[in-house]
């Protein structure tokens, strides 16, 4: 595969970060060299745990899980943002050194419109792309970029979730 393309999974339904870490185990399960960046998220989770034991998956995520950033004060969000620039740098310099074959972006969109990630590091990749990388984006309300860029573009809509009747998110299912 010579020629890498973009893939954004975005919308207000489950299974955006779901779809991607299927494609980034696909990947890993042919031999190819993935980077899974998650934004905005640091707890822990089932699905983080085992692509951690997968030797071809690197997993690049916050170190401390700060909540909400409708909660934070200014100094959280700055801790934030320094979590999130530092671990795109990583994902960059693994990009250009050849170390990685697919690259997932979970939940930059949300990151993105929250502005707790560099904006130009992000387009300067999402536009200039290496031309083998596999890139994907995911989460809710893209910006115009992202939609111009992709090749691939799937939009989960929730038709009807368990949270609409007060059933909260369930260990092993919804984390």
């Amino acid at each position: 595969m010579t020629n890498g393309l973009i893939h954004l999974y975005h919308g207000n339904g489950k299974g955006k970060t779901s779809a991607a870490i299927g494609l980034a185990i696909r990947a890993a399960g042919n031999h190819m060299k993935v980077v899974f960046l998650q934004f905005l998220k640091g707890s822990p989770s089932g699905e983080i745990q085992i692509m951690k034991d997968i030797p071809t998956i690197k997993v690049l995520r916050n170190s401390t899980d700060l909540g909400f950033v409708s909660n934070m004060t200014s100094d959280e969000l700055g801790i934030l943002r320094e979590m999130h620039d530092s671990n795109l740098a990583t994902a960059i310099s693994l990009v250009e050194s050849g170390q990685c074959d697919l690259l997932v972006l979970d939940e930059v969109c949300a990151a993105y419109r929250l502005n707790v990630v560099n904006h130009s590091l992000i387009d300067e990749l999402v536009v200039n792309k290496p031309a083998a990388l596999e890139l994907v984006l995911t989460g809710r309300e893209p910006c115009d970029l992202f939609i111009r860029q992709a090749d691939y573009i799937t939009l989960m809509s929730k038709v009807r979730h368990p949270y609409d009747k007060g059933i909260p998110a369930r260990h092993g299912i919804e984390y």
